[in-house]
């Protein structure tokens, strides 16, 4: 990440006495080959006086009103951005950023690619927001709507009407972007909201309708500039796989898939979530976490020694989908377009509740939740 600011190393006294006494003596010809002011040597120089300057202005909205404006992909590449005392405007950051802070705002709509560090909302009231963040964060607010992908636990401080749904969006560039923002597309606590400063007998937070429609609440840019991003709020297109979270399931029956580290563990798990949820069955909630041979036999008990040996590969992704006969539907899926391919699946819907359990109460643990 770079810094707004970088200071000059200043040279040293002695050195700038020796440059003044100098300056009145010229190298004679055919002398040392000493410049003319008599020093012999350059100043030294540093990498950080080399890098581009960077412009706090170009990462700032600040005093806005009634505008629409953003910022294309590879425009904020990494830098911490700012958004402030700004009214009824609609901001867009097509990027992926160091943090975000959003300050004293009052009816906004905001698109805020991913942030590799926070997300931070404070003294906002009657905005909207989609953002995908390490951590998110609101102290003071009032009634925010929030489409959410969310790494850790979302925390909201001394804030009320706090809605939360599913982070769902699409453009060609943002793929890479959560990837250069360190983020997975599985890591999602969108739901898992905790309140620092709870109210006996209120809620200050809760869930945006399921049916929610991303443009409803944060409508796409109508500048010229900005429309040439080729944007889709299609759930099914969604970079982020869209998961029910915390919403009461449908059924009492579950089942658990977890993919192994490989070349298409990212395109089997989209392709397993399409094939299912195409089905009708539902998905719950996404997972990637690395794993050791000892959790392996926690969670995967007797069928642990098969898979084993793929750890070493990488993280596993793990999924759970929910609805009647979602283990028998997902195992017929499995043997038919995956048959070459190592996954476990629960092997029946009276085991499959203990998988879930054992395997997301290992990653919270793991990912410190």
């Amino acid at each position: 990440m770079g810094c707004f600011f970088s200071r000059r190393r200043k040279p040293a006294q002695g050195g700038q006495q020796q440059q003044q006494q100098g300056q009145g003596t010229a190298a004679a010809p055919g002398g040392t080959g000493r410049d003319a002011s008599g020093g012999g040597e350059k100043a030294p120089r540093y990498s950080w006086d080399q890098r581009a300057k960077i412009d706090p202005k170009d990462y700032t909205f600040s005093g806005l009103k009634d505008q629409t404006v953003g910022r294309l992909p590879g425009k904020v590449a990494g830098q911490q951005f700012i958004i402030q005392d700004c009214e009824n405007c609609s901001i867009y950051l097509f990027d992926h950023s160091a943090t975000i802070t959003v300050d004293d705002c009052v009816n906004c709509r905001l698109f805020l690619g991913p942030s590799k560090g926070s997300v931070f909302f404070r003294d906002c009231k009657d905005c909207r927001c989609v953002a995908a963040c390490q951590q998110f964060r609101a102290r003071d607010c009032r009634k925010l709507e929030v489409f959410l992908c969310c790494a850790t636990q979302p925390i909201i401080e001394s804030s009320t009407g706090m809605k939360f749904g599913c982070f769902q969006y699409y453009y060609p560039e943002l793929a890479l972007q959560f990837k250069d923002a360190g983020l997975s597309i599985f890591n999602n606590t969108w739901s898992n909201v905790h309140d620092f400063t709870p109210v006996s007998s209120e809620n200050n937070w809760g869930l945006l309708p399921e049916d929610a429609v991303v443009q409803d609440y944060v409508p796409l840019p109508s500048s010229e500039e900005l429309k040439g991003v080729r944007i889709s709020t299609d759930a099914t297109r969604s970079i982020i796989p869209v998961t029910r979270g915390r919403r009461q399931k449908c059924s009492d029956e579950s089942c658990l898939a977890v993919f192994f580290a490989g070349d298409y563990t990212t395109a089997n798990a989209r392709k397993l979530i399409d094939e299912m949820t195409g089905k009708g069955f539902q998905l719950v909630q996404t997972k990637e976490v690395s794993m050791k041979a000892e959790d392996a036999h926690r969670v995967f008990q007797q069928c642990a020694s098969e898979f084993i040996p793929l750890l070493e590969k990488g993280p596993v992704v793990a999924l759970e989908f929910n609805g009647d006969g979602a283990v028998e539907g997902c195992r017929s899926t499995v043997d038919g377009v995956f048959s070459g391919t190592k996954v476990f699946v629960s092997e029946s819907k009276a085991s499959a509740s203990q998988d879930v359990d054992n395997f997301y109460n290992f990653a919270d643990m793991q990912m410190g939740m």
